[in-house]
């Protein structure tokens, strides 16, 4: 009897801690997601068929790689990207252009499967200035708690109160709670208005866009998109497995991220890729003691992500009847530590602070030039700034 049911207690341990990644990253950014989708022009048919693409792509992804390497390697879509996506907006060609840079966003991914030395090139921009240009792009974002706090104060003070007492009292519930104290707000909203919501909208769909293709697009959304996911996803998700003792296979996941990517274009996923802040919620020892068994933890977290995926149409219909400013308030409050962790890496070496105060002045301007967006610039800038300054120097 006690053999029996041992190695189904074993699990459970595991498989709990795959939930948990899933539903907290879940939860923590999926109105990031649909913000960076609405932004650059999807309709919210669209951006409930890119939200629900993008869980199930990330949910295969994590089900093959931990199951095929036998390590806790989960997968996610680009929240930082998705930041980007709300920063930049409309793009040359519209939505069909945006798809389209989605998909040169997937071959450059792709591309770092078959040449390695790729992505040794993008671990080799400065920390400094990758982290300076991410602080740019999630600073509008981050502003948005506050502009919602004086334009709509009864309805979006719930949400920030309940961010903030669970800050204190579960730090890693703030988010996810923060989001039902909205979607509470929402219902009596819609009690008090009378607004309604259409049963046939609740109903998870797949909208396929034909993909264009425009250079403000690829230059101003493809490449940054890209270079962020990799410096602010793939290249810490490596070295958050590697601090527990997990070496990723880099090609194989790359190529994974990469062709789940292009499939998810179409239907408006933007990008996915290896996860970074949750990966530690599946690979620590608080998944399960032994750390052979931490693979299911990543095969749960993928299960469980392709479930949450069901979700996303009534997502969405949540919020297109939710008041002004309460979902961009709990979108800017899931970012508030990711630019806080930006804005300290970019500043933290004294020699390296001024070429990021600039990188970081850019992209927060929001400006674009010729079609190209202001993260473009932002990285070019600061490339220039730094390169002028250590000239010379050894």
């Amino acid at each position: 009897m006690t053999d029996s049911t041992e190695p189904r207690a074993t699990l459970a341990r595991p498989i709990a801690a795959g939930v948990l990644t899933a539903l907290v990253g879940f939860t923590s950014s999926f109105a990031v997601v649909l913000t960076g989708l609405d932004a650059v022009g999807a309709t919210p048919a669209q951006a409930a068929s890119g939200l629900l693409v993008l869980c199930v792509t990330m949910g295969v992804g994590s089900i093959v790689l931990a199951w095929r390497y036998r390590m806790p390697i989960t997968v996610a879509w680009s929240t930082p990207g998705a930041a980007l996506l709300a920063a930049t907006g409309a793009v040359e060609g519209g939505w069909p252009a945006a798809v389209g840079a989605f998909l040169v966003t997937a071959g450059l991914i792709l591309l770092t499967a078959l040449w390695p030395q790729l992505g040794r090139l993008i671990a080799r921009i400065p920390p400094s200035i990758a982290q300076a240009m991410l602080a740019g792009i999630l600073l509008p974002l981050c502003l948005a708690p506050v502009d919602g706090l004086v334009a709509n104060p009864w309805e979006v003070a719930p949400v920030l109160l309940t961010w903030l007492v669970c800050v204190r009292l579960a730090p890693r519930w703030a988010v996810p709670l923060a989001f039902l104290a909205a979607a509470v707000v929402v219902a009596v909203h819609v009690a008090a208005t009378g607004a309604a919501v259409a049963p046939v909208d609740l109903i998870p769909r797949l909208e396929l866009t034909a993909p264009g293709i425009s250079l403000g697009a690829v230059v101003g959304l493809a490449l940054p998109l890209f270079l962020v996911t990799m410096a602010s996803q793939n290249v810490p998700g490596v070295a958050v497995m590697r601090s527990y003792g997990y070496t990723v296979p880099w090609r194989p996941a790359m190529f994974v991220t990469g062709v789940g990517t292009a499939l998810a274009a179409p239907a408006g996923g933007h990008a996915i890729n290896l996860a970074a802040i949750s990966a530690a919620l599946a690979a620590a020892p608080d998944a399960d003691p032994d750390p052979t068994r931490r693979w299911v933890a990543g095969v749960s977290t993928g299960v469980t992500g392709i479930v949450l995926g069901g979700l996303s149409a009534a997502l969405v219909a949540l919020v297109v009847v939710a008041p002004a400013a309460v979902i961009p308030a709990v979108a800017g409050v899931a970012l508030f530590a990711a630019f806080g962790s930006a804005v300290q890496q970019a500043i933290d070496d004294p020699g390296e602070r001024l070429p990021a105060v600039v990188t970081f002045l850019v992209a927060a301007s929001g400006v674009a030039v010729g079609g190209v967006s202001a993260a473009f610039w932002a990285l070019v800038a600061g490339l220039l700034v730094r390169t002028v300054l250590h000239a010379g120097r050894r």
